[in-house]
């Protein structure tokens, strides 16, 4: 191998390899009556996110998004969606490897999982639904401090 080969590949790499829906749902158990209601919604939106290595360089990353709209006690629908992306990483590792699959990536997903989310919500006949963008790099850093706070409680609770 020559020595522009060995420093190539040694160099840290990232690439998306593909996006696609895992899963979706849609339900709209109260209609046609919340139809006749007048559209001031409460929307509540759950998120998460996980990873699996799925061979020696790629990553699926999955993206988890249930979305609940309700007029006052009546649901009005439900979307849940499963945006996954596969991902080729190599030369990351450690804190920089969790942080790419915990947030870089999540970040990308999340344009994906909006759309479709809008997608369904106009197609059960409900007024556009376009979530706020997502700050994964700060919901990352929360995790994160919550893990380490955790790890030095139970070690003061060893002791």
């Amino acid at each position: 191998m020559t020595d522009n080969a060995t420093q190539q590949a040694q160099q840290p790499q990232f690439a998306l390899q593909r996006i696609y829906i895992k899963d979706s749902s849609f339900e709209s158990p109260n209609a046609p009556e919340v139809f006749q209601m007048q559209w001031k919604p409460q929307i509540n939106l759950d998120l998460n996110t996980s990873n699996r290595k799925v061979s020696e360089t790629q990553y699926e990353v999955l993206l988890s998004l249930t979305i609940t709209a309700k007029l006052e006690d009546k649901v009005a629908f439900i979307v849940e969606i499963q945006q996954a992306g596969v991902f080729m990483i190599q030369g990351i590792e450690g804190q920089q490897l969790a942080q790419t699959l915990g947030a870089f990536c999540p970040n990308l997903l999340f344009p994906y999982a909006r759309e479709s989310v809008d997608a369904l919500v106009i197609k059960g006949s409900f007024p556009a639904l376009m979530l706020a963008p997502v700050n994964f790099d700060a919901i990352y850093a929360e995790a994160v401090r919550r893990q380490q706070e955790q790890a030095a409680a139970a070690e003061g609770a060893t002791h």
